[in-house]
């Protein structure tokens, strides 16, 4: 059992019968009254955060994870199926334990976290960005140029991309996965 003065980016602990993974830390040591820790925890099941602050010295339950590398093969109504790499085993995860999923490939690698204790998978993380060509784009409005003008445009995946006007179907982009940003078109 470790204490909040274990606390780390990227440590794992059980709190509020959930599993948290550790985004942001600070240890404080005010002038007057005791030291505390200011954390940002993210919920590895259902990707929620949260801030709380842990009084120095409180105990907390470290939850030891693992990562692996998996494949996505395919959805369907419920979830997401994937592949491990290493001994081909198929893995299936729920819709909610995904974020940004609709950024997500056949074929893409993806981290998937299990719980150290039974491999019972907590959550996947899809890389930070993605390369995906775009199918379905509006028509630009001519004129509207003064500006950083965007318009709509759908990539194979299904998701929605707010793009710049020069964009046209059949262009591959790179996308940010964590706020669906584009950032730049991509040649080949």
């Amino acid at each position: 059992m470790a204490t909040s003065n274990d606390i780390k980016k990227g440590m794992c602990i059980e709190f509020n019968n959930d599993i948290y993974k550790v985004i942001e830390f600070l240890h404080v040591k005010p002038g007057k009254g005791p030291a505390f820790v200011r954390t940002k925890l993210k919920s590895v099941t259902n990707g929620k955060v949260l801030d709380n602050t842990f009084s120095a010295g409180h105990k907390i339950d470290e939850v030891k994870v693992i990562t692996r590398k998996f494949q996505y093969l395919y959805d369907d109504d419920n979830g997401f199926h994937f592949m491990n790499n290493d001994d081909f085993s198929q893995i299936y995860l729920n819709k909610d334990m995904i974020e940004n999923a609709q950024f997500m490939k056949a074929g893409e690698e993806v981290t998937i976290i299990l719980k150290e204790a039974d491999e019972t998978p907590l959550s996947a993380e899809i890389p930070p960005t993605v390369y995906l060509e775009v199918v379905e784009a509006d028509p630009g409005v001519k004129g509207n140029t003064a500006t950083n003008a965007l318009k709509n445009a759908i990539v194979e995946t299904g998701a929605r991309v707010m793009v710049p006007l020069f964009i046209e179907p059949g262009d591959k982009i790179k996308i940010n996965t964590e706020d669906g940003a584009y950032l730049e078109r991509v040649k080949e």
